[in-house]
């Protein structure tokens, strides 16, 4: 019974591993082999290196969301001397509601301070300057207590979709749009 199970172990092993088995068929072939210790470290295989996805900054991905979304960049780039007042607002009305959108989306935004602007607030001893922004007498380490001039902003959380496009792409915040023209062909 213990032949049957040598066998087993021997057939299985050669087809797990290629040195394994080129070791196997050298022993068949009757060349004396190298002790191999239990206690001696196996090299590990090597790693084979993986394919690198396009570098595209997570800016780059969110000004294009900004822009397939709102159109932003075209709002930013345009030529604002052509157009009116009420034009621009018009056209900032809906740009500013659509980036919102994504901005929520993305980031789940919300107030770093639960107190409406214009009312005291307390802000605590050893309070974190990248939390609170102090402006005025600030005298100490507080704690602190002034009006709330701005809540501030946070993400919640943070979704920007992974770039999948070419590394020649990464940096496209929008592609050029063409409209293909109907062939005109000749009558027959």
């Amino acid at each position: 019974m213990g032949r049957i199970t040598v066998a087993f172990r021997v057939f299985f092993a050669a087809l797990a591993s290629a040195a394994k088995a080129d070791r196997l068929q050298a022993s068949l072939d009757g060349a004396v082999l190298p002790k191999v210790h239990a206690d001696e470290k196996r090299l590990p295989e090597p790693k084979r290196p993986e394919p690198t996805a396009p570098a595209r900054s997570e800016a780059i991905t969110l000004l294009a969301a900004m822009q397939r979304e709102a159109r932003l960049v075209d709002l930013v780039k345009q030529p604002l001397a052509d157009f009116s007042d009420e034009q621009i607002g018009a056209a900032a009305r809906n740009v500013l509601g659509d980036c919102a959108a994504v901005l929520d989306r993305f980031f789940g935004l919300a107030p770093v301070a639960a107190e409406a602007e214009g009312v005291l607030c307390d802000v605590p001893a050893g309070y974190d300057p990248g939390c609170y922004k102090l402006t005025g007498r600030v005298e100490g380490n507080g704690p602190f207590r002034g009006t709330l001039v701005h809540q501030g902003w946070k993400a919640t959380t943070m979704k920007l979709p992974a770039w999948t496009g070419a590394k020649n792409s990464a940096l496209v915040i929008a592609p050029a749009e063409v409209e293909i023209l109907p062939s005109l062909t000749p009558e027959s």
